[in-house]
């Protein structure tokens, strides 16, 4: 007799994510159940959650990222886990990937996925985002997020990782206002992690660390092959890392 088929739960954080909603439940819709943890939406990100029946809405303050996703993760009621972003899109090729790999009695406990990084609607091939990976799809029972980590969330997995053969697409940039913001509040956010740690902000980390951040994305990993489109990515990722010493400058006071 053949065994059954492992269920897949997949995951959602969002806030304000009207413009990827329908898209990304569409794209996860052959998961076996869709778990979605909102902060409150104050577009139309929750009427449009509520118009897929097939989705549970959950709405919960947002603290930081490990805590809304750990609570998401607890709500899940199958072992395999996709947790998605909302601005992230499964291809095909990726979906009968991954339906594979959990079938396979030698599958890992957790699997990096690729991503393809989008500026709008055309593809970054440079500007530090080509070595671009994050675990999306991992077994329950194998892994639990570090606690420490407020920001860029890191999954501790107790076992076996590999990577997915086929990329994600990652549809980060929508425009110039929205990524800044994104890279504003990462940066703040990152200040209080390192806050907690006992960081101190000085004056050379406003100059210096900004400055290779953007020389180490645009320069030494190939940003200006992507022409104008790399040079902002470059120049607000830079940005990003700045914000994090000014909130940090700000903490300490």
């Amino acid at each position: 007799m053949n065994k059954a088929t492992p269920k897949i739960s997949a995951l959602l954080i969002t806030f304000n994510e009207e413009d990827n909603i329908n898209e990304v439940l569409a794209n996860l819709s052959f998961a076996d159940e869709i778990i979605v943890v909102d902060s409150y939406s104050t577009d139309n990100t929750l009427k449009l959650i509520r118009e897929n029946k097939n989705v549970k809405l959950i709405c919960r303050k947002f603290v930081n990222y490990t805590d809304q996703k750990k609570y998401a993760l607890e709500q899940a009621n199958y072992d395999w886990i996709l947790f998605l972003d909302a601005d992230e899109r499964i291809t095909p090729s990726l979906k009968d990937e991954i339906l594979k790999v959990i079938t396979e009695p030698d599958a890992a406990s957790a699997y990096f996925f690729q991503r393809t990084f989008m500026f709008k609607t055309k593809k970054i091939y440079f500007s530090g985002w080509q070595s671009d990976k994050n675990y999306r799809l991992f077994r329950k029972s194998k892994v639990h997020f570090d606690q420490d980590r407020i920001v860029h969330e890191t999954l501790v997995v107790d076992g076996a990782s590999a990577t997915m053969k086929h990329k994600l697409l990652h549809f980060s940039y929508k425009n110039y206002e929205d990524y800044k913001g994104k890279m504003l509040k990462y940066g703040r956010m990152k200040a209080k992690e390192e806050a907690k740690k006992g960081k101190k902000a000085r004056w050379y980390h406003f100059i210096f660390r900004p400055l290779y951040k953007f020389i180490n994305h645009y320069i030494i990993r190939l940003g200006i092959l992507d022409g104008k489109k790399g040079l902002i990515i470059c120049y607000l990722n830079a940005l990003g890392v700045y914000a994090r010493y000014k909130e940090l400058k700000q903490l300490q006071s």
